[in-house]
């Protein structure tokens, strides 16, 4: 095609200036000068094609038509698809590395001498690492513990170790289990994974066992000792009857002990308690107030003071059973470590923020504030002997926190040695409510039906 369009240009070229120039010169110089402009035409579109492959002319190809038109418009299409495809590349790599950015899990990139090449935030967490500033540092120097540093040396990856991270970087409790991988071309891949809820979880475990165990096991003894004395002793009725009595008490300590369990056992595996049935603070309290005057009697506690007070028109979005049982826990406590001639204060009140609190408030004997953030640890006990002597499993306190935190609120406590105490326990606004008065609502009712007629 380019050679017939240049025998074309060339041949009209010569015959206009013939014409024109009315010798055969002149036929010549056209033909030539023809030739010269279908070269300069043609150079022009080469060089088009040149620019635009440099990418100096835009991205969309000039259009110069005939054969280097069609290489440019398959090139260009080429063009089109690998960018299509390296931009499909460029967001998978992004997610793929927001992924690895996003993980609970450690990820750091060794060189194969153990400098860092990147980490994610994970285990700038784990090892204390900012990745701008410990690039190309040795992981050794900044994972400072014998267990690693020993497994590094020897280059045997084949297992994972564990180490205590928390101690070399003065955090107190974290725990990290590590793992390293080969990758690549003499790469590193160390993974990390951070245990500490793991093992403190098991941590509890076994001492709520051990706890549980000693707590059953004590009665058992005593019980046992008892009835051994009563079959290979000839005692008398009045002795008999001692020993008896005591037999009983163990016995009831133990079930107070197993009930307790299970209650805690309930709440752990309960759903959370829906916000649905509202009901008047005062019909709990009441229950809950004579409950605890009741013991006062039976305990001898007669001139002891039990005041109330609640709110007549609040409302409370609880389950009533676990509150109850929350609620004469804390009363029942003040009862047993007040004087006889002491006072107890108990109500529910609306705090400032709307949520609502009952709190329970004794001139006892009061705790040592090193014990007040221990209190509601399961089995923790201020004095073992007074506990023993009150009967306390060292749950209940255990189960209140429970039920209050399955409500959303927490429990705070106040105390001074030889001062009294005050236990509170708080609701969150959503679960509070201030019902209208009786005299409203009777009103809206009168001004509803007068609008029906």
């Amino acid at each position: 095609m380019r050679a017939l369009a240049l025998v074309c240009l060339v041949a009209v070229g010569a015959t206009a200036a013939q014409a024109f120039g009315q010798h055969s010169a002149w036929g010549g110089l056209g033909a030539a000068f023809a030739a010269l402009l279908w070269l300069v035409w043609d150079n022009t579109r080469r060089l088009g094609v040149i620019t635009w492959l440099r990418g100096e002319d835009g991205k969309e190809p000039p259009e110069v038509g005939g054969f280097e038109g069609e290489v440019m418009e398959r090139v260009h299409k080429r063009f089109v698809q690998k960018d299509g495809m390296a931009a499909d590349h460029a967001t998978r790599l992004h997610e793929f590395l927001q992924a690895i950015e996003a993980s609970p899990n450690g990820i750091t990139l060794l060189l194969g001498d153990g400098r860092i090449e990147w980490c994610n935030p994970a285990a700038m967490e784990h090892f204390g690492i900012d990745v701008q500033r410990d690039r190309l540092q040795y992981v050794q120097n900044l994972v400072r513990h014998p267990v690693f540093a020993e497994h590094f040396r020897l280059g045997r990856f084949d297992t994972e170790i564990e180490i205590d991270a928390g101690a070399s970087r003065g955090r107190g409790d974290m725990t990290l289990i590590l793992r390293v991988r080969r990758y690549g071309e003499g790469r590193l891949l160390l993974l990390s994974r951070d245990i500490t809820v793991l093992k403190r979880s098991e941590r509890m475990r076994r001492n709520f066992i051990a706890n549980v165990s000693h707590e059953i096991r004590t009665p058992l003894t005593v019980v046992r000792g008892f009835i051994e004395t009563l079959q290979q002793f000839d005692l008398s009725k009045d002795e008999q009857q001692r020993y008896l009595t005591l037999i009983a008490q163990q016995a009831s300590r133990m079930d107070t002990l197993v009930t307790d369990l299970l209650t805690l056992s309930k709440l752990e595996g309960s759903p959370l308690p829906s916000i649905g049935e509202w009901q008047p603070a005062s019909t709990l309290f009441d229950e809950v107030l004579n409950d605890a005057r009741s013991l006062a009697a039976v305990l001898g506690h007669t001139t002891q003071r039990i005041v109330g007070d609640v709110p007549a028109q609040l409302e409370l979005a609880i389950q009533p059973s676990e509150w109850r049982s929350a609620m004469t826990n804390l009363l029942s406590n003040a009862v047993r470590y007040t004087p006889s001639d002491g006072q107890i204060a108990a109500g529910w009140r609306a705090m400032p923020d709307g949520g609502a609190e009952f709190y329970v408030q004794d001139s006892g004997v009061g705790i040592a504030p090193e014990h007040i953030p221990h209190l509601t640890e399961r089995f923790y006990r201020v004095d073992q002997s007074r506990s023993r002597e009150t009967g306390g499993t060292g749950l209940g306190l255990a189960i209140v926190k429970h039920v209050v935190q399955r409500h959303g609120g927490e429990v705070r406590i106040r105390s001074q040695l030889g001062k009294g105490s005050r236990f509170a326990l708080y609701l969150p606004p959503r679960r509070v409510r201030a019902q209208a008065p009786v005299s409203l609502l009777a009103a809206a009712k009168v001004s509803t039906a007068s609008r029906a007629d």
